[in-house]
């Protein structure tokens, strides 16, 4: 289930820069790219972009809850962290080497 979202997920987040991308721009930006001669200059166009916008917006939001939800209660795998400390507990020691110390004065 989790590849199948996650591909949703990228598709809907590309369609989405897509469909902003292709928007008008409404001035505000200092003046850059709002000109009058645009790609798509109908009002319906830039309506039909607004809600494409919208509902891609909000199936993005709806999927990414659902990602943060199905990694919240994965069952059956534990954590990195919880494994390591699940095989040095088994093993009855930690994994690293001992450290090596400095000699003191006279000695080696």
């Amino acid at each position: 289930m989790e590849p199948v979202l996650l591909s949703i997920h990228l598709i809907v987040a590309i369609a989405m820069v897509v469909a902003i991308l292709l928007q008008r721009s409404e001035g505000g930006a200092l003046g850059i790219g709002g000109g009058q001669g645009g790609m798509m200059t109908a009002r319906g166009a830039g309506d039909a972009l607004t809600r494409t916008t919208k509902w891609l917006a909000i199936v993005f939001l709806a999927n990414s809850l659902a990602l943060g939800w199905l990694a919240a209660n994965k069952s059956g795998e534990s954590s990195i962290l919880e494994t390591a400390v699940e095989q040095e507990q088994e093993e009855g020691g930690s994994q690293l080497p001992d450290i090596p110390t400095v000699p003191e004065d006279g000695e080696g």
